[in-house]
């Protein structure tokens, strides 16, 4: 069933349950259908081809997304975590002729979108350049990238639902019946998690603002604010980045009503970076049902979940029924039947298999388990190899540790960067002996270096994941100094 099938479908057996709610109000699936359709004839009637998308989490974000892939229109949303450079450069370069959003320079105001949670401000520009589509584009979502301009991500509603379809299943029996969306919307993963799923299944989305939740910019978080709309917002599930479960561990140590809360959800999917598997262990002793999967932008999303029933920890799941996961001769994680189309800007046709970069096995009962990433391959002056994700993410168990990035390619000691958690500075220094004694002599930490990570946005990822290569170039003064006196 197509996703506008199941809104129809629950609007006329359930027209009064909720579909969406947020700060501006509770919208049933009756008025959610007839809000996606009238809102959709305006859209198409502008004659408007592909629409930029630049708005906080809320409702009217996921009004103007429905609307538009109902009407046809190619949705861009705009990451907030973006430089202002780079959201001119993506407004630019993407052929986008509609803007819902803040205004930028060169577009013109048209009448306002008039919705019962309030009106929108509409800008249109006739783009200078038009980049090619692939047949079938419903969606652009842009890839953070490591080095460069990021990459446009070509994806198909028919791609997307079926990993809705796909994740719909796995979840099925945690039953759930309302998700709280804690992640930018403009985060694939959490549009089709936190918006498309719930709907999908008859499910309520609860939407509120990034700022509601303590977000502030890219990777700034209020701990304070966030434990206050996690007890004001109950659901059933979430889904978290490695560092949001451990912020909320923190929390719940700290705060007996907030542990009491999440020990009552059904589901919790973690990804986005590599977990310590004590690190799930952990949470399960306090009752929650924290489990991790595995998937990119480029796969249309995730590829492989823990669910309820099939479940094995230290892996990612085993892969969802839509794709086949195979691994190449040198370990590289290859994953076949979720393809995106292509990147905006090319004619080249769509890939039959994506090659992740990641590296990672399959056990005996078909579970995947990611070891890190092939480019980043550690090799030592000694000779030894390891990958850094292992180590950062036994140093999650770390509490005084809020970001880790660890660099010793070629080296005779490896250097890490470290974000401390407020106030943990003085703790820093016994945790990494203590994590030194669970790591072999090549992959311990021999030098390490505090560093502010997130006042440098440009540094991490929409998830908070480091941007290795520019904060190896970032720092390298820095990680010089340190392996200089290591020679000396």
């Amino acid at each position: 069933m197509s996703l506008f099938d199941a809104i129809a479908r629950h609007a006329s057996l359930t027209p009064q349950q909720p579909a969406l709610q947020g700060s501006q109000g509770v919208l049933d699936y009756q008025t959610l259908w007839q809000q996606i359709q009238r809102l959709a004839d305006r859209l198409q009637q502008a004659g408007i081809a592909r629409l930029a998308l630049q708005l906080d989490n809320g409702l009217p974000w996921a009004l103007i997304d429905l609307a538009c892939t109902r009407a046809g229109i190619v949705v861009i949303p705009v990451p907030h975590f973006f430089s202002p450079e780079q959201q001119a450069w993506l407004l630019a370069s993407s052929g986008a002729d509609a803007l819902v959003g803040p205004e930028h320079e060169g577009w013109q105001a048209c009448e306002p979108l008039t919705l019962s949670v309030g009106e929108l401000p509409l800008w249109r520009k006739q783009p200078a350049q038009v980049p090619p589509l692939p047949v079938g584009t419903a969606k652009i979502t842009y890839t953070s990238g490591s080095t460069g301009q990021p990459k446009g991500v070509c994806l198909s509603l028919e791609q997307m639902m079926a990993v809705c379809d796909s994740l719909a299943r796995r979840v099925a029996p945690a039953r759930v019946e309302k998700h709280l969306t804690l992640l930018p919307l403009t985060t694939l993963l959490e549009n089709l998690t936190g918006l498309y799923v719930p709907l999908l299944t008859g499910a309520c989305s609860q939407i509120p603002s990034l700022k509601e939740l303590g977000f502030e910019g890219s990777s700034k978080l209020d701990p304070a604010t966030l434990g206050r709309a996690l007890l004001h917002w109950p659901s059933h599930s979430l889904v978290l980045v490695p560092e949001l479960l451990r912020l909320l561990l923190a929390l719940c140590g700290a705060n007996g009503a907030l542990a009491e809360r999440l020990a009552t959800l059904r589901f919790i999917a973690v990804g986005g970076g590599k977990v310590a598997p004590e690190l799930i262990r952990h949470a399960r002793e306090l009752g929650m049902p924290v489990y991790e999967g595995y998937g990119l932008s480029e796969c249309g999303s995730v590829v492989a979940l823990n669910g309820p029933e099939e479940h094995r920890l230290g892996s990612v799941g085993q892969p969802l029924p839509h794709c086949r996961i195979a691994i190449a001769a040198d370990g590289e994680i290859l994953v076949e039947g979720a393809a995106m189309l292509g990147y905006l800007g090319t004619d080249e046709p769509p890939p039959s298999q994506i090659a992740t970069g990641d590296l990672g096995h399959l056990d005996e009962q078909g579970y995947l388990h990611i070891t890190g990433r092939k480019k980043n391959l550690q090799i030592t002056a000694f000779g030894r190899n390891f990958s850094p994700e292992w180590v950062e993410a036994q140093a999650q168990l770390c509490p005084a540790i809020l970001r880790i990035v660890i660099f010793g390619d070629g080296q005779p000691a490896n250097v890490a960067l470290i974000q401390p958690l407020p106030g943990a500075d003085g703790q820093l220094a016994q945790q990494i002996e203590q994590l030194n004694q669970r790591l072999p002599d090549y992959a311990r930490i021999h030098h390490w270096l505090p560093v502010a990570l997130d006042q440098h946005p440009e540094l991490l990822t929409a998830n908070g994941r480091p941007r290795r290569e520019r904060i190896y170039h970032h720092f390298s003064r820095q990680i010089s100094q340190c392996l200089t006196g290591e020679r000396s």
